[in-house]
């Protein structure tokens, strides 16, 4: 009887414990999360009667087309750029002892330690017409060089990729960790160089941390707000910036939901495929 007690409580916990444990938490979900998210798509499809009038209306909308693809542009320049950037540090952090290792993952998580909105300004400061960059580059050439880094679809890019390359450092350091060093040591013996080591072993061993990066990078630059804002011109608005104009500037809010549930949609989309991978990574053979 102690043993099947024993087994019984280890098991887990009855259900109706299990539902006063999860209450708080399903509340609290249901005020912050559903019931915004639920509010926004009864306003997309809600106009004084069932319709969906917005998303016809969106589909056929040069300004949402376009912005649609400027967001498109923007995360997938930003991750392009991450991953040419994020890939070789972490090779670099993969080769090292595991001390120092965890003192250069330090550094590379320090742009969490502040606030994006502090940040960008901080680009500016640096990258900006009159910023150090600018003004190191007019010392050099005698006032002759001012390049335009702030402002624009290159001042995007750069508070981008200030926050996505620790995800994209992080994901593919792991598939590294991960890999085989055996398969590494085998292929110098048999007189592979390192160049070939690289493309034949590491690369494709690693894909699937890259692919991850990507998905996670894309869906995170999509829906970037601030950095756009504050960084960007008029030609680089991305989409979470069309829902404040629909909101701020128009008073459409019919067309500000609409917009918000398609970026919601693509967003789900780009975490469906990320699940998948992740599932596929871990999922494999032993």
């Amino acid at each position: 009887m102690t043993s099947s007690s024993t087994a019984s409580g280890a098991s887990g916990l009855g259900p109706w414990s299990a539902i006063v444990l999860l209450a708080p938490l399903t509340v609290l979900m249901f005020a912050i999360l559903l019931y915004p998210l639920g509010l926004t798509l009864w306003t997309s499809l809600y106009d004084g009667q069932l319709s969906l009038r917005a998303y016809a209306e969106l589909a056929s909308s040069t300004l949402f087309l376009k912005v649609l693809r400027n967001t498109f542009e923007i995360a997938i320049t930003g991750t392009l750029v991450s991953l040419v950037f994020g890939y070789p540090v972490a090779m670099h952090l993969a080769a090292q002892p595991p001390r120092r290792r965890t003192a250069c993952l330090v550094m590379v998580m320090l742009p969490f330690w502040t606030s994006i909105l502090v940040k960008s300004f901080a680009l500016v400061a640096v990258f900006g017409n009159q910023g150090l960059v600018n003004q190191f580059l007019g010392f050099l050439s005698g006032g002759q060089v001012n390049l335009p880094m702030m402002f624009n679809r290159v001042g995007v890019v750069l508070g981008m990729i200030n926050f996505l390359l620790p995800f994209m450092i992080l994901s593919i350091l792991g598939s590294l960790l991960a890999l085989d060093r055996r398969l590494v040591l085998a292929a110098e013996t048999m007189g592979a160089g390192s160049l070939r080591i690289f493309w034949k072993i590491i690369l494709p061993l690693s894909m699937p941390g890259v692919v991850a990066g990507v998905l996670i990078n894309v869906t995170l630059s999509i829906g970037m707000y601030i950095t756009p804002a504050l960084l960007g011109g008029r030609q680089d608005m991305m989409v979470a910036n069309l829902v404040d104009f629909y909101t701020r500037q128009t008073l459409d809010w019919t067309a500000a939901s609409a917009t918000a549930v398609a970026l919601l949609a693509i967003s789900g989309l780009l975490v469906a495929m990320l699940g998948r991978v992740r599932g596929g990574l871990s999922g494999g053979p032993a």
